[in-house]
């Protein structure tokens, strides 16, 4: 290839318009990076990118909002009815090359790609002290595909008594018996192993796998696990307690988004149109009929414009989208609404149940061994290399996150089926690329400086411990009537004490993997260095790790439920167990915010089998029959 050509594939990775220069994220010669990046990322998926439709219908049959992890699916899955006309609207544009490369997954929060949200501060329990102004950033993707395009792709379902509860709440038809074939549905797994149980599937839209390149820690956390009492095991099996090498949304090394997966295959369909950089700001609903017959639409800097829409409005904006949309629209609290302005349309309970996985960052643990993953040793010409021309490699490390345990405290069921903590470890710390984490964590100067600074050139592993089933419940509350201002996110961590008893329960657990024999071997220790608001208490007593969950409060970003799915008899119901908005017509959530009580493990599996499950409803509920 001559260096002409690849300087004018260096200029379309520029045109992106994603700020990060190939040298600032590789480390390699600018222009050739970004030619060869180029190259590849077009030839991974023949069937080509989908299509910014540049004429907009003034109606189609359904109008979905937003193209995520939920979105993408159920705009892909509808327009398999040929006689349906759908529109898909996404206030981002679609993804590139760099959002492609699994490891680089923390380079795209607080990119064009992130919504960029942040917490309200604390008035009452205080968290996130360590974060400037103590808030703490919530990335939530803004590009088709949405956060499957930011997220570490680990591909994890949740427990069957998660779902078996949803039921039991009288949401009929979600019991685990009944998600299990969606998520099945959508599979296309390619270990071996795990495909011939009855737990896992071939040939769907999402391509799942482990990473073809882990560092020696990997089977050192799995080694600390036997060690410990857990066997390691299939964590989407039978039984969810135990450790396992992560399995992620991965296709041949790199991304696979719910875009890749569920709308580049299908993008000629001409009964679908995407519209990208088009933002929703209002449901249209009829004030005496109370159906919604369209949406309001900014698009691209023109003026509003409205489109109808045939049969129904489908929003699936997530669990901060969502609820905005709904109460701009005038479904929501009462109150809340009429304080703005707002006629209210349905009195419901919009925005209320906000629950969300936390847990304590940056617990450090430091190895004598130079085998961990850091900046320094691995953006180099040579890996780079390896992932662009072999699809193997550092790069395609699933964010960095090689391994993940679910471990039951003294306060889970004593069955020992239904883990109240999950592990997420990383062979990498705040220090191994210091300048992005400290970015997209919001850490203050004087934490990082005392704490992460000085471990500059050190060999270090970390494990993130999630408490998997908070008592605490926070909002999403309106600032404006105004769309364009943000909501008020007040996720109200550690109002329950015993979220912080949980939390701190399985920090020791964590502990404890690092006594290991099988960790011991590399000389591992945890980093005592305390956070400077913390300096009052001893290392390891409930005040010290109290204070340091409440000062670097980490968000593994699934915030969920603040539109919850119920039956007719539960108040703060605000979709019914088809996902209808109850009081409207013609209107559904399909997302995260419909879950009653967030599941215990990632959430971005369970939000793909949602919108699996969604447009099968939707397709028997307009008489079309389904499998």
């Amino acid at each position: 290839m001559s260096m002409l050509a690849v300087i004018g594939y260096a200029a379309q990775f520029a045109a992106t318009g994603l700020s990060l220069s190939p040298l600032t994220i590789i480390g390699l010669v600018p222009v050739f990076a970004a030619g060869l990046a180029f190259m590849r990322y077009m030839a991974v998926d023949p069937e080509g990118h989908p299509v910014n439709t540049r004429y907009i219908r003034p109606e189609y049959d359904f109008i979905v909002v937003g193209g995520g992890s939920a979105g993408a699916v159920v705009a892909s899955r509808l327009s398999e009815v040929g006689n349906w006309s759908v529109l898909l609207i996404e206030a981002g544009g679609d993804e590139n090359e760099i959002s492609d490369i699994p490891s680089l997954s923390g380079y795209m929060q607080m990119s064009q790609f992130d919504w960029m949200y942040q917490t309200t501060p604390p008035t009452d329990s205080p968290y996130c002290l360590a974060m400037v102004g103590d808030r703490c950033n919530w990335p939530r993707g803004k590009v088709l595909g949405g956060s499957s395009v930011l997220n570490a792709m680990i591909y994890i379902r949740g427990n069957r008594r998660d779902y078996d509860l949803w039921e039991m709440q009288g949401n009929t038809g979600w019991s685990y018996e009944d998600v299990l074939p969606y998520f099945l549905k959508s599979e296309d797994n390619r270990n071996p192993y795990l495909t011939r149980t009855p737990y896992h599937s071939t040939g769907g839209y999402l391509t799942v796998q482990e990473s073809p390149w882990r560092t020696p820690l990997s089977i050192a956390f799995l080694q600390a696990g036997k060690e410990l009492g857990y066997q390691v095991r299939d964590l989407n099996g039978e039984i969810q307690t135990g450790f396992m090498l992560s399995q992620g949304t991965l296709r041949r090394g790199s991304r696979c988004s719910t875009a890749k997966a569920f709308l580049r295959p299908v993008r000629s369909r001409s009964n679908l149109h995407i519209a990208m950089y088009s933002q929703v700001t209002k449901v249209m609903i009829h004030p005496t009929t109370k159906r919604a017959y369209g949406v309001k639409m900014v698009r691209e800097g023109s003026p509003p414009q409205m489109v109808r829409a045939r049969r129904e409005v489908i929003l699936s904006a997530g669990a901060i989208g969502s609820p905005h949309i709904l109460m701009l629209s005038g479904v929501g609290p009462k109150e809340h609404l009429e304080s703005f302005g707002i006629p209210v349309l349905s009195d419901l309970k919009v925005g209320h149940n906000l629950q969300d996985h936390i847990g304590l960052g940056g617990l450090t643990f430091i190895v004598d061994d130079p085998i961990t993953f850091t900046k320094k040793r691995y953006q180099t010409m040579q890996v780079a290399m390896e992932y662009i021309l072999k699809e193997k490699g550092p790069m395609t490390s699933l964010g960095g996150v090689e391994g993940l345990a679910f471990v039951n405290t003294k306060y889970a069921p004593k069955s020992g089926l239904w883990p109240d903590i999950q592990f997420h470890f990383a062979p990498s710390s705040v220090n191994s690329d210091a300048e992005q984490v400290k970015k997209i964590t919001g850490l203050r100067d004087s934490v990082f400086n005392t704490v992460y600074k000085p471990l500059k050139d050190a060999e270090t592993w970390t494990i993130l411990p999630l408490l998997l089933r908070p008592r605490s419940k926070g909002w999403i509350k309106l600032r404006s009537k105004d769309p364009k201002v943000y909501p008020d996110i007040i996720p109200n961590y550690f109002t329950h004490k015993q979220d912080i008893m949980t939390l701190t329960e399985g920090i020791r657990i964590a502990l404890n993997v690092s006594d290991t024999t099988a960790f011991q071997r590399f000389g591992s220790r945890p980093h005592k260095m305390p956070f400077p608001g913390c300096r009052q208490y001893a290392f390891d007593t409930d005040e010290y790790w109290e204070c340091s969950i409440r000062h670097f409060t980490f968000t593994i970003y699934h915030p969920t439920s603040t539109c919850k799915m119920g039956p007719p008899t539960d108040m703060d119901a605000v979709v019914d167990p088809r996902l209808r908005v109850y009081g409207i017509g013609n209107l559904r959530v399909v997302d995260a915010s419909i879950m009653p009580n967030i599941i215990s493990g990632n959430t971005n599996a369970p939000t793909i089998m949602i919108g699996e499950k969604a447009s099968d409803m939707i397709k028997e509920d307009w008489g079309i029959q389904v499998r």
